[in-house]
């Protein structure tokens, strides 16, 4: 491995042993105004705990554009089902192989924690020519983007803005989708659970999951719409629904989803035939893609009985689960093998006075946005539930003029001697929103390769990290 690349993962390693969920961030943004007392730089911060760390001018380019680079600092909590990991106090554990790099069983927080690391390594290595620099730390980008929602106009001076947070070595991201969040809750009847019935647990894991936006279109299965489907099979006059549990994330396809279950004693080899028969069937379904998806049932511990949801509840429920839109809606009309338009049944929560489901929905069209959102509300209010939309975050429109696009192309082509790709991506990223609030402003997408974030399975290619230091690192040295 190249020095370059060794300290370039130095700190990440530093990064990833600081806890920092989304909407958890007081401890990162902590360190990093630290490190940059540490090493003689100025740093400004806002109440949210955005933070810019400024790196005066290499000699010779006192006189050349400031230019903005940009990473979040939250990442998606997300581990296997048996993890024990703790992410509010344990440091993520790194794992290398071979060219790859990967985590003990949960996120391994590449996305957004390298572009932190090439970020500071830029600003620590004194022999890189460079014109001022406004390195931008943003908050919460994962749940709700409110550190670009929040950004004042006085945190950043640069109108040159390169966003490190795309997934793809050698692709120029130039624009992205907006998307809206749609939480769905139900009220909750109770009956009580007749006591000679036992309680089980339904379990569906085992699927690949992802990043809700970027891997929406791999026929992956959703862990939540599995179990409705499970359910589904199960429910009539002799079983009875306890709650249902699923998903972690908003931006994440579910990868499993839990049920508790009243039932006569004398039902359970039957419960049990049922489920292995759907198992069969939606492996069958999603061969190739999905292996290891599992249907499973668990004996519980029945001697303090809880009260059931109301059948009449319960039905509308799992029709409402049943019926919600997973997956891609529609393709791009104008760029090959893009998605436009899709949505994610990402997460449901039982509480004791209400079963809560939350849905994301993207699109690079506003419009069709607005009636996909439309439509989930109609169906939603259609069981008698209630329904919140979030503010949502703008797409961003491409400029295929741009004069940054220009010369990253030119500056690309002369390091690696091959054309980039240029693309849109169906997720959201923070040039949207920051390019809506800061309209005279040349922005341009890039990154290191990482695949499957958002789940245990991502990981960090790391020969594509010394691919895109060098690219910013000569891309930097033409501002001159």
């Amino acid at each position: 491995m190249d020095r370059c690349t060794q300290d370039i993962l130095s700190i990440f390693e530093q990064i990833s042993s600081i806890p920092r969920c989304s909407k958890h961030e007081e401890r990162i943004a902590k360190w990093l105004k630290e490190w940059a007392v540490l090493h003689g730089l100025s740093f400004r911060s806002d109440s949210v705990n955005n933070v810019v760390i400024t790196v005066p001018p290499s000699s010779g380019y006192e006189k050349s554009p400031t230019v903005v680079i940009q990473g979040h600092v939250d990442m998606v909590c997300e581990k296997t089902g048996s993890s024990i990991h703790d992410f509010s106090k344990e440091p993520i554990k790194l794992i290398y192989e071979g060219d790859w790099l990967r985590a003990e069983t949960t996120t391994l927080g590449a996305d957004n924690g390298i572009a932190l690391a090439i970020m500071l390594e830029l600003a620590q290595d004194r022999a890189i020519p460079h014109p001022p620099l406004e390195l931008l730390f943003t908050v919460d980008e994962e749940t709700s983007m409110q550190g670009a929602n929040v950004l004042a106009p006085d945190m950043i001076s640069g109108k040159v803005f390169l966003n490190l947070d795309s997934e793809e070595e050698g692709v120029f991201i130039v624009g992205c989708a907006g998307g809206i969040t749609t939480s769905i809750e139900i009220g909750v009847e109770h009956v009580p659970v007749p006591k000679s019935y036992k309680i089980c647990r339904l379990i569906a894991e085992g699927m690949a999951g992802g990043h809700s936006g970027v891997d929406i279109h791999e026929n992956r299965a959703n862990a939540n719409k599995v179990l409705a489907m499970a359910i589904e099979k199960l429910l009539g006059p002799n079983i009875l629904l306890l709650s249902v549990d699923g998903g972690k994330a908003h931006n994440a396809i579910p990868r499993y989803a839990q049920a508790f279950l009243a039932y006569p004693n004398d039902n359970f080899e039957e419960i049990v035939s049922i489920i292995a028969q759907l198992q069969i069937d939606l492996r069958s379904d999603y061969i190739g893609s999905e292996p290891e998806l599992t249907l499973r049932i668990e004996k519980e511990r029945s001697e303090d009985k809880m009260h059931a949801i109301s059948p009449g509840t319960a039905s509308k429920f799992i029709r409402l689960l049943l019926s919600l839109p997973h997956g891609v809606a529609s393709m791009s009309p104008d760029l090959p093998d893009l998605v436009e338009t899709s949505s994610n049944l990402a997460t449901i929560k039982t509480s004791r006075k209400s079963i809560t489901i939350v849905m994301s929905q993207r699109s690079s069209d506003m419009e069709k946005l607005a009636l996909l959102t439309k439509n989930i509300n109609a169906l939603a209010r259609s069981v008698g539930a209630t329904v919140h939309n979030s503010n949502g975050y703008p797409s961003w429109k491409p400029n295929m003029m741009s004069p940054l696009l220009q010369q990253c192309k030119e500056i690309y082509s002369s390091v690696h001697c091959k054309a980039p790709q240029i693309k849109m991506i169906h997720a959201g990223l923070e040039c949207a929103v920051i390019g809506s609030k800061f309209v005279d402003i040349d922005m341009i997408s890039f990154g290191p390769t990482i695949k499957n974030p958002h789940s245990p399975d991502e990981r960090l290619y790391i020969p594509s990290v010394l691919r895109t230091w060098e690219f910013l690192v000569a891309l930097l040295a033409s501002f001159k």
